[in-house]
């Protein structure tokens, strides 16, 4: 029997490093926060959604598109449970300016007993009151899209002489003066379209988010789980507003009722995300809405910095029944009363574009927090930065922006997001051709690499398990560790309030390590590393939203496009044996014909490479110093694209070659001119003789030509 009097080995826990979490920039706090839910795993979450008064821009895609990423990162990556709601904004003083002045455009339009002349002068005023409307805005931007309008209709005046007929006349008056004429019918005719049933905003409505939502499913954005309206929201809104006067914030004042903020402000705190801004009159009027006459409200206010939760309906307007008589919601109540009925008293997360900080959200939280009588009604507010056009200020409202389907026409839905996840989403970003190059350069990266990875692979579905797996080498671990090294920076950015250009640096990174590794002919890559790797960059890119609904769990790189993402078969794999095999007797007949020199069987072999098989969405790659060309499946668009560009760089080339050697000879002709002339001015007497000489000729050739004339006479 063996004893002995040592203790037993006692296991020591590895320290380890900290564990890196998720924090936010807090616009509360201005600074990056931990993130921590109210209730475990669970996240609330509620959005701006839109007012759905024009077609959707790319403004609202700068938010949308945004926080879809972040939305997604904490689902799909940190393994949050998130509720999402969104409201839709269909009452508001834009939809029913909107509404009205369509419905007046239309029915005048419609009036066939206006004559030319009553529709001339009617345009003539229309003008003098943009023109007046002009004289009385401070804003630059809308100055400047005054004077636009301005200065078209102008030179429509001025060119209306050359139409004769008077029919296309009077269409090209509306047409010329579409952008001026129905703000003027809806300030001189608005109080007789009363009484407008409520319908007739709210199909103005309906229309444009039906249009929303197409948009936003083009640009792959993940729908609410719940969706609010306003207009389904009115009795909730009305027993909102009692309950925040019943607490001594708010008051009734002709049949409006105002929030009151200055008492709010001694029991609670007014201006949480923007306290510098709490007496900044014209932002908060602004807020008031279109329709809201500034010198009549200050009169119905105790303070001027008070805010309408409930509006008086004027004629013109939709118009409901409430306590204080027919009116309508203000603009900031919606949100407090739809993100607290479907949210509760306290949620994680509130998100909106940056322009919305102050006083809409401001005014939310400051409702709400009257209404539940507490200093706490969401943790964590995050706001989009905004978006430029080359650089510019876009606003709808300035009518300086690009629709969301008009970038759909240039770019796919997956280069544009790839724009979003090269910039902050918290910082300014600029929509213009420069960052859309770089989208795109980083997209034909990423295509690439997966395209290349896919040749490495290909073979192992041709081994048996136990084949599939290689000794790992030197260069096969030091490229595993660099691996570990970037995901490691990956998840630390993710981490940094969802950094996703740095996160995007680092995969192209790990792309330019890993090609490195995969070109190197002194060694054979582990094509299981190679698969690790790209089955780590698909995950990323599926999360960041990059790949639609139809990717599968398995497949590496970017997913199929339309009718192969609809099917559930794999077309690579099927077609992959058959156009291996056509490969091979392609690259066999190839190398025949480059030994005998047939340059018609080569141009019939780059014709079905170059024509053929890119219109099936294969790609053949001829490899200098190998008679065995790569096979690569890609987008048939893609590859037509490809194609097209090539073509157009020949012809670039040529023209250019064409033009140097037109240039070549001009330079050549000048500098024997200069020679030439430099010749002629050193020796004089050379240039005087050559001169005599010519004139000498001349003048026998004359007096033979006399001689000949005369004689034949």
């Amino acid at each position: 029997m063996c004893t002995t009097n040592k203790q037993s080995a006692v296991w020591k826990r590895p320290e380890g490093s900290e564990e890196a979490r998720l924090h936010l920039y807090n616009s509360f706090t201005k600074k990056k926060e931990l993130f921590v839910p109210i209730n475990g795993n669970e996240v609330r979450w509620y959005i701006c959604g839109p007012t759905v008064y024009d077609v959707s821009h790319m403004g609202h895609a700068r938010s949308y598109i945004s926080f879809d990423i972040i939305r997604r990162v904490m689902s799909d990556y940190f393994g949050y449970d998130v509720f999402f709601c969104m409201n839709v904004t269909d009452i508001d003083d834009k939809i029913i300016k909107r509404a009205r002045e369509k419905y007046l455009f239309k029915k005048y339009m419609e009036d066939g007993s206006l004559s030319l002349e009553k529709i001339h002068e009617d345009c003539q005023s229309a003008f003098k009151h943009v023109k007046d409307v002009r004289s009385r805005e401070n804003d630059k931007d809308k100055q400047g899209m005054y004077d636009k309008q301005i200065e078209s209709v102008e030179k429509a005046f001025q060119n209306l002489h050359l139409v004769s007929d008077d029919e296309a006349k009077r269409k090209k008056l509306f047409e010329d003066c579409r952008d001026i004429l129905p703000s003027y019918l809806d300030s001189i005719y608005s109080h007789v379209t009363n009484p407008l049933d409520n319908e007739v905003f709210l199909d103005l409505a309906r229309h444009y988010e039906t249009e929303f939502h197409v948009d936003m499913a083009r640009l792959n954005i993940l729908p609410a789980h719940v969706l609010t309206r306003v207009s389904e929201y009115v009795p909730e809104i009305i027993q909102f507003i009692e309950k925040i006067i019943a607490n001594g914030y708010a008051y009734e004042s002709n049949s409006s009722v105002y929030f009151d903020t200055i008492k709010f402000h001694k029991q609670h705190a007014y201006a949480k995300l923007e306290p510098d801004r709490m007496g900044d009159l014209a932002a908060l009027s602004e807020g008031e809405g279109a329709l809201t006459v500034t010198e009549n409200t200050q009169k119905e206010k105790r303070n001027d910095c008070d805010f309408v939760l409930w509006k008086k309906s004027k004629q013109g307007e939709p118009v409901w029944q409430s306590p204080w008589g027919l009116g309508r919601p203000g603009w900031h109540i919606e949100c407090s009363v739809m993100a607290s009925a479907i949210l509760g008293p306290e949620f994680d997360i509130h998100t909106g574009g940056i322009d919305l900080k102050f006083p809409h959200h401001d005014n939310e939280i400051a409702q709400s927090e009257a209404y539940f009588d507490s200093d706490n009604w969401v943790n964590y507010f995050l706001h989009s930065g905004h978006l430029t056009i080359q650089g510019c200020k876009m606003s709808k409202s300035l009518k300086n922006f690009i629709t969301i389907q008009q970038a759909l026409e240039s770019y796919t839905s997956r280069q544009i997001r790839l724009l979003f996840l090269l910039h902050s989403w918290a910082s300014t970003l600029d929509y213009s051709n420069h960052g859309m190059e770089k989208a795109l350069t980083y997209e034909k990266m990423l295509s690439e690499f997966f395209l290349n990875i896919k040749t490495h692979l290909r073979s192992i579905k041709q081994m048996n398990h136990s084949n599939a797996y290689t000794k790992f080498e030197k260069h096969d671990a030091e490229l595993n560790e660099r691996f570990s090294t970037f995901k490691k920076q990956i998840h630390l950015a993710l981490c940094d309030s969802i950094d996703t250009p740095t996160a995007m640096e680092n995969v192209r990174l790990l792309v330019s390590a890993t090609n490195i590794y995969m070109n190197s002919t002194t060694t054979t890559p582990n094509r299981l590393l190679l698969r690790n790797i790209a089955m780590y960059i698909t995950r990323l890119i599926n999360i960041f939203g990059l790949n639609g609904s139809g990717s599968g769990a398995e497949e590496i790189g970017f997913a199929r496009s339309g009718d192969q993402q609809a099917s559930a078969v794999n077309v690579e794999d099927i077609a992959m044996p058959y156009v291996e095999q056509f490969a091979l007797f392609r690259d066999a007949v190839r190398t025949q014909a480059i030994a005998v020199k047939n340059t018609e069987i080569l141009t019939l072999c780059d014709h079905v490479r170059n024509e053929v098989l890119p219109e099936l969405g294969v790609r053949l790659e001829d490899r200098t110093g190998s008679n065995q060309a790569t096979i690569k499946f890609c987008d048939p668009q893609v590859l037509r694209e490809e194609r097209e560009k090539a073509l157009l760089a020949e012809k670039n080339k040529q023209e250019e070659k064409e033009r140097r050697k037109i240039q070549q000879q001009l330079d050549k002709e000048a500098k024997e001119a200069k020679k030439k002339a430099a010749k002629e001015k050193k020796n004089p007497d050379a240039k005087n003789a050559s001169q005599t000489t010519t004139n000498g000729d001349g003048t026998a050739a004359a007096a033979a030509a006399e001689a000949t004339a005369n004689g034949d006479s």
